[in-house]
């Protein structure tokens, strides 16, 4: 049986397992301290990067706020689902940000000083994620997840876009913002998309198209200092994260073009809507299994 190198005391291994009905599959195994314990068969993990990198090229999110629940239900454990869909993260996002570069709808500017205050609070909070642990960050960012979906269905008025942009002009305030996006980024070892999103849309003034393609600039560079912090750590499995990658990049790409024939507000809707289900579902799930 091949052995993948070991992660701090976790590793992953390919193998056999035989149920009690003599079929035999093809799974991870996940080795944790003399513990064997069997997660999802390798195309899972496929098929979950393709579910993942779409929402990336839609909605601007996906990185690990997503990736990290739905690896959690594949099996894989706390800081480990948290970390290894880093290394996937950003080359998807780069993909899913080509479509909105070329049309118009990122604004370049307003990334670069979002990743000029969020790249140093990234690295911060990835080194305290050892503290908090696991799995109080996987219910954390499920509770997250929901309460910004709620706020994204509520109506936005043109005086509060005209606000916002203000807002968004003065740099120190941007600057502030990104900090607090960072720290909760490196903590939960995302790309930061599914904050991003909504601080642009509610607080900055962007419109949706402009606040994803905006949000998939930054992650490219806000998710690297959180891949090396967590990658030192220890928290990252290489094969999961190819795994994963092999669906995401693609998806995101697609996605991103078909989001232009999309209307904004109902691409909205669907973002707040898809926040509120997964954040609510996913955060009794693992207080239930907890």
């Amino acid at each position: 049986m091949a052995r993948a190198p070991a992660i701090g005391n976790v590793s992953f291994r390919y193998g056999r397992l035989v149920t009690c009905s003599d079929v035999v599959v093809r799974r991870f195994l996940l080795v944790e301290r003399a513990r064997i314990v069997v997660v999802a068969p390798w195309p899972a993990f496929v098929l979950a990067g393709a579910i993942i990198g779409t929402l990336m090229g839609l909605f601007g999110v996906g990185g690990s706020s997503v990736a990290t629940p739905i690896l959690s239900l594949l099996g894989v454990p706390g800081l480990v689902a948290i970390a290894s869909p880093l290394p996937a993260t950003i080359p998807g996002a780069a993909a899913g940000a080509v479509a909105y570069v070329r049309s118009g709808e990122a604004r370049p500017r307003a990334a670069a000083w979002t990743v000029v205050g969020g790249i140093p609070a990234t690295i911060l909070g990835a080194l305290l994620s050892r503290a908090v642990g696991g799995p109080s960050l996987l219910i954390a960012s499920g509770v997250v997840l929901g309460i910004i979906g709620w706020r994204v269905l509520q109506p936005i008025e043109q005086s509060a876009r005209d606000i916002g942009t203000r807002r968004r002009q003065n740099r120190p305030l941007l600057v502030a913002a990104a900090f607090g996006v960072g720290l909760f980024t490196g903590l939960l070892a995302n790309g930061g998309g599914f904050l991003l999103v909504p601080l642009y849309l509610l607080v900055f003034g962007l419109r949706m198209r402009q606040a994803v393609g905006t949000s998939l600039l930054v992650i490219v560079f806000l998710a690297i200092p959180t891949l090396v912090t967590h990658w030192a750590l220890g928290h990252i499995d290489w094969t999961v994260a190819g795994a994963l990658a092999l669906g995401l990049i693609p998806a995101s790409a697609v996605a991103s073009r078909y989001a232009h024939r999309v209307e904004g507000p109902a691409l909205r809707r669907a973002f707040g809507i898809f926040l509120v289900a997964f954040g609510v579902g996913f955060t009794v799930y693992r207080l239930v299994h907890r």
